[in-house]
């Protein structure tokens, strides 16, 4: 398998840019996400690192080797796309060999790496059926087991559960990550599913409007998102947004958030101007006692959780919380914020500003 390198990737379509100067490292062996909403960018820059399209500038290194001008016949690499692309008269054993018999793998060791793979993706009672009676989940199996049975150096995934129901996708996403941990193959997978990254994926880039916002592993991501972007993007519900307009200077560990003194984590650099305080509706408990007040809007009702929905003067705040906890739409109540896990960002560049707690974040 393979590490590889992207260093300062860009892309352009006439005038339009798609990748403006992306940079980042996929290790050996990694299950890397590439995640996004339409039209971000990170299609365009799994194919690039494909051989599918060249690149306007930048470098890709695959294994230390620079690959940027190469095809991609020349790079080794699988691909699985949303479309199966199947071959509708051939059965299952004829598609997963297919490849192989291009090359002109001899007969027998064919026969061996087709059987070898059916078996890992647990379709081997399938291989003399056609593929036109097989379930989506079952065709995507056999869409994989045509690009393991090479055993490229790495795998390109685009959105490769897209196309199956959602049940389908829970499934695939449990087995896709399943056989990634034995195989300990190095794959690169787009999604624009945040659920879907945070799931299966070792490290994850977010990319918007082709730039990459931020990389790192999901809890990184998660838990210190270095722009407004990635804070609204990732999660469900998203973090809270608290507007207002403060200053605090570099090594301070508070706030003035309307009438009151709110903790933060220790600031690392200065921050003055329209701000906005991050945090994730678990990290936000009711109490009477809590300065910071908001009236109730809406419940809704999870089983152990709910969600509860209240206005403050400084904008809408969801608060998950237990179902046992009394909240009635209507009350007025205290918020207390978990001060460890709390943002502040800069309203007008989107920016984190460097703390305590986030001071490894990787951004874009």
């Amino acid at each position: 398998m393979a590490e590889i390198v992207i260093r300062n990737l860009r892309k352009d379509f006439g005038a339009f840019t798609a990748v403006k100067g992306s940079s980042f490292t996929i290790r050996d062996g990694e299950f890397f996400m590439l995640l996004g909403p339409s039209g971000c960018g990170k299609t365009t820059t799994l194919r690039m690192i494909a051989g599918l399209e060249l690149p306007t500038s930048g470098e890709i290194l695959i294994d230390g080797e620079d690959v940027s001008q190469k095809p991609a016949s020349q790079r080794d690499i699988a691909m699985v796309f949303q479309m199966f692309a199947l071959y509708p008269h051939m059965n299952v054993r004829k598609n997963i060999a297919y490849p192989l018999v291009s090359q002109g793998v001899p007969r027998a060791e064919v026969q061996r790496k087709v059987a070898e793979v059916a078996k890992i993706l647990r379709i081997d009672h399938l291989l003399d059926k056609g593929v036109g009676g097989l379930s989506g989940g079952d065709r995507q199996r056999v869409a994989l087991g045509r690009a393991i049975v090479r055993n490229p150096k790495a795998f390109m995934m685009d959105e490769p559960l897209g196309a199956l129901d959602a049940e389908f996708r829970e499934i695939m996403a449990e087995e896709l990550r399943a056989l990634h941990d034995r195989m300990h193959a190095t794959t690169v997978y787009v999604t624009h599913d945040q659920l879907e990254a945070m799931q299966m994926g070792d490290k994850i880039v977010v990319m918007n409007h082709g730039v990459v916002e931020q990389f790192g592993t999901p809890q990184d991501i998660y838990d210190h998102p270095a722009t407004l972007f990635v804070a609204d993007f990732i999660g469900s519900p998203a973090m809270n947004f608290l507007r207002f307009d403060g200053q605090a200077a570099a090594g301070a560990g508070t706030i003035t958030l309307g009438d009151h003194t709110q903790p933060l984590p220790r600031l690392q650099e200065p921050a003055a101007g329209a701000l906005v305080l991050g945090v994730r509706p678990e990290h936000v408990a009711l109490s009477d006692t809590a300065p910071l007040k908001g009236r109730i809007e809406a419940v809704e009702y999870l089983g152990t959780t709910q969600i509860v929905t209240l206005s403050t003067p400084f904008g809408a705040v969801k608060a998950r919380t237990p179902s046992t906890q009394p909240a009635r739409v209507g009350d007025l109540t205290g918020l207390a914020l978990n001060t460890p896990r709390l943002s502040l960002f800069d309203a007008t560049t989107g920016r984190a500003f460097r703390t305590a707690a986030n001071a490894g974040v990787h951004h874009g």
